[in-house]
């Protein structure tokens, strides 16, 4: 009875990974119920260390 034994491994295989699938998408949600604000940003804004010239200063018809 190989395979019975094969079976049966191979459903205990199944139901691991499908409990591991659901403990992962529940972590998930707890993240997304949590929001952002527990962790901060993630991105931090982009900041020019040259100083980029303001580009809204230069508008063609405002320099009248």
């Amino acid at each position: 009875m190989a395979t019975s034994k094969s079976t049966f491994q191979k459903r205990q295989k199944e139901m691991k990974r499908q409990e591991k699938q659901r403990m992962k998408a529940e972590r998930r949600a707890q993240k997304k119920l949590a929001g952002p604000s527990e962790g901060g940003p993630l991105i931090e804004p982009f900041i020019d260390p040259l100083g980029a010239p303001d580009v809204l200063t230069s508008d063609p018809d405002t320099q009248d």
